[in-house]
C-alpha cells in the first residue's frame, strides 16, 4: 500500500488546543509527536475514502453463516401462582415476600 500520508492537517497549535480541551499537560516533544501520529491517522483515513466499494456489500458480521442459536420466542402456558410460589420460602398473596431493605425514617 502506498504510504500518502497528509501532514498538513494537524497543527500543533490544534494539538495543543485539543489537548487543553482534555486538560492534558503536553511538552513540546510530545506536541510535535502527536501531532505527527494525528496527521498520519488522517492520512490514512483519507486512504480509506479512496477505496473503491461500489460492488461491496455491506456485512454486519465477519461470518455471514453463523445463526441464531435462541430457541424460537413462542407463546407458552404459564405457570399459576402456587406452582411458581410452590418452593418460595414465604409469600404474600401472589407475590414473593423479602426481607425489607430500605427503612422508612
Amino acid at each position: 500500500m502506498d504510504k500518502k500520508v497528509s501532514k498538513k492537517r494537524i497543527t500543533e497549535q490544534t494539538v495543543r488546543y485539543v489537548a487543553a480541551l482534555s486538560r492534558i499537560e503536553l511538552d513540546e516533544a510530545e506536541t510535535a509527536s502527536y501531532k505527527d501520529q494525528l496527521s498520519d491517522i488522517i492520512g490514512y483515513i483519507e486512504q480509506l475514502g479512496e477505496v473503491d466499494t461500489d460492488n461491496t456489500l455491506p456485512t454486519t458480521h465477519v461470518l455471514p453463516s453463523m445463526k441464531n442459536v435462541f430457541r424460537e420466542d413462542e407463546l407458552k402456558e404459564s405457570l399459576s401462582p402456587d406452582e411458581f410460589l410452590g418452593n418460595a420460602p414465604e409469600k404474600h398473596g401472589n407475590f414473593f415476600k423479602v426481607p425489607r431493605i430500605i427503612q422508612s425514617s
